[in-house]
């Protein structure tokens, strides 16, 4: 219960309000419908931010009882942020899921922590099993770059939904494949999304914040 609600579109994080460079990426035109939205996110998903949030995640999960550990896992998820608006992105979720779950206790966590690794740490203090929250945390992420790319593109919810069917495989392949990451596996690929999370950032015309 507490997963479903911590991870809830309803859940006051403030996600609706970023698009993790979705807009400069619609933009362009590189994505335009159902189909290049998949690709684009199933780069995002299997070779960037994605996959390195959900191995923060799981090891924000394991040391959650070990603040400096957490320590250690935020500032490294701080420092490998892609570009200002993907790192200004995850600290403010971060923040503003903790000042929203402090009914339930929160771990010992630093100031600026990213949203992935107070997820984990959450999840582990609260004894939620790793896996499930290494889903849904992944499942949600992608929810919501979906229901960005709905309003900007503007895609219809039917493609949005069929979007995100197509790549639960995907999802749920990348949750399984980070339980054995180490934090030295931390990288990727996905440049033109990072690029497209830069060049938001000085985008003349935006509806969202990254």
């Amino acid at each position: 219960m507490r997963l479903l609600t911590w991870l809830s579109p309803a859940f006051p994080t403030g996600a609706f309000a970023y698009s993790h460079g979705l807009e400069w990426a619609i933009e362009t035109h590189d994505i335009r419908d159902g189909e290049s939205l998949r690709e684009w996110l199933a780069a995002i998903i299997e070779h960037g931010s994605g996959r390195n949030d959900t191995i923060l995640l799981r090891h924000a999960h394991r040391s959650a009882k070990d603040a400096l550990a957490l320590r250690g896992i935020a500032g490294l998820a701080v420092a490998s942020a892609a570009s200002r608006e993907r790192r200004d992105e995850a600290l403010a979720q971060g923040k503003a899921f903790l000042r929203a779950a402090t009914g339930w206790g929160i771990p010992e966590l630093p100031e600026n922590t990213p949203y992935a690794v107070t997820v984990g740490a959450m999840a582990g203090v609260h004894g939620i099993d790793e896996d499930a929250t290494a889903c849904a945390y992944l499942q949600t992420f992608t929810s919501n770059l979906i229901s960005a790319a709905v309003r900007l593109v503007p895609l219809g919810q039917t493609t949005g939904l069929q979007t995100l069917a197509a790549l639960e495989p995907l999802i749920l392949a990348i949750a399984t494949a980070t339980k054995g990451a180490a934090l030295d596996d931390l990288g990727g690929c996905a440049f033109r999304a990072d690029l497209a999370a830069m060049r938001h950032e000085t985008q003349y015309t935006r509806l969202f914040r990254s």
